[in-house]
C-alpha cells in the first residue's frame, strides 16, 4: 500500500491540515494518509505543546469515518525529540509491505538540507509537496537526489495552530477553523484557555 506520512504537532489539528491530507489522499496514488503526531518537534518549545495524547485524540475525532485518513502515535514510542528519518526507518522495518512518502509544504521542502540526517532521509523516501504561497518549487533549487512530486492546485489556507491557540486565549471564535467535534472537545476541556 502507498501511504503518505503527514508529520506535525497538530496543536490543534485544523481545517487546513484536513484539507491538505484529503487532497493528497485523493489526488495521488496513495491509498492512505497517516497523521503522524509528533510528541516533541525539535524546532518547537515543548512547553507550548498540549499533551500528545490530547492532540492525537483531536486528530482521531477530526478524521473519524474517513477510510483514507488515519492517525499514528508511532513517534510516542521512539526517542525524543522525533526526527523524520528515524520514524521512516522504523516504519519501513515494521511495515515492509508498504511504501511511505512524506507530505510536506514547499517552505519546509526547500529547507530539507537543514534537516537532521538529510542525506539518509532523501535516500529512503519520496516527498509529496504542496506549494505554499511565496515558496514555489523550482527544479533548479532542488537537490537532484530527491524524489518528489508537486501537488498542483492544493487548496492551502493561511491559518496556523498558533493563530488558533491565540484566538482561543483571547476568547475569539475559531469556528470553521477547526472541526466542530474538535472545537467541542477544546471548549469542554478548556484546552488552550
Amino acid at each position: 500500500m502507498n501511504i503518505g506520512l503527514y508529520f506535525g504537532s497538530f496543536n490543534p489539528v485544523h481545517i487546513g491540515h484536513l484539507i491538505i491530507a484529503e487532497y493528497a489522499a485523493t489526488h495521488t496514488d496513495m491509498q492512505q494518509v497517516w497523521f503522524v503526531v509528533s510528541p516533541q518537534n525539535p524546532l518547537k518549545k515543548q512547553s507550548s505543546l498540549l499533551n500528545e495524547y490530547d492532540r492525537l485524540h483531536f486528530v482521531n475525532i477530526a478524521i473519524e469515518g474517513n477510510e483514507k485518513l488515519r492517525s499514528s502515535d508511532i513517534e510516542f514510542k521512539l526517542t525524543k525529540p522525533s526526527y523524520t528519518v528515524t520514524t521512516i526507518t522504523y516504519l519501513q522495518e515494521k511495515y515492509p509491505q508498504h511504501r511511505f512518502s512524506v507530505i510536506i509544504g514547499s517552505d519546509s521542502f526547500l529547507n530539507l538540507a537543514n534537516w537532521y540526517n538529510y542525506e539518509a532521509l532523501v535516500s529512503i523516501t519520496d516527498f509529496i509537496v504542496y506549494e505554499r504561497p511565496g515558496f514555489p518549487v523550482n527544479e533548479l533549487r532542488v537537490d537532484s537526489r530527491i524524489r518528489y512530486q508537486v501537488l498542483k492546485g492544493t487548496p492551502v489556507l493561511d491559518i496556523s495552530a498558533t493563530y488558533i491557540r491565540n484566538c482561543i486565549r483571547e476568547k475569539r471564535s475559531v469556528r470553521y477553523l477547526v472541526h466542530d467535534r474538535v472545537l467541542d472537545e477544546i471548549e469542554k476541556g478548556r484546552y488552550y484557555f
